[in-house]
């Protein structure tokens, strides 16, 4: 952990020198690249830390993880509106796609009405 730190110091200080004393235009792209590694690994300690402190913070509070999270809310039954009249098994509520046998009576000419359930 304590050598973490010093890396993390050190890289800190070695970025800050690369801005100070050149100016990024005069940089070659493989030049460039080393300091965007730097710089994205850096982000991603500090992230992480800042993570794991809020995650630590929240586990004091008693808040666990599934309680964060919002329920979703119940959703009522969606009855069938639609009855394939060769199989009264398969059934449509009319919302999605339109199942394979419904689009099949529709292509050779027949009403959505003709499915209805009554």
């Amino acid at each position: 952990m304590m050598l973490d730190a010093a890396v993390a110091q050190s890289e800190d200080g070695l970025i800050q020198d690369i801005i100070k004393n050149s100016s990024l235009e005069s940089l070659s792209t493989d030049q460039l690249w080393e300091l965007y590694e730097l710089v994205a690994a850096q982000l991603g300690c500090k992230i992480a830390a800042k993570r794991d402190i809020l995650e630590l913070r929240l586990r004091k509070l008693g808040v666990a993880h599934s309680e964060r999270r919002r329920e979703r809310r119940p959703y009522p039954k969606v009855f069938p509106k639609y009855r394939n009249p060769k199989d009264h098994g398969e059934t449509w509520a009319g919302r999605g796609k339109q199942p394979r046998w419904l689009t099949k009576e529709l292509r050779f000419g027949k009403d959505l009405t003709d499915f209805l359930i009554r």
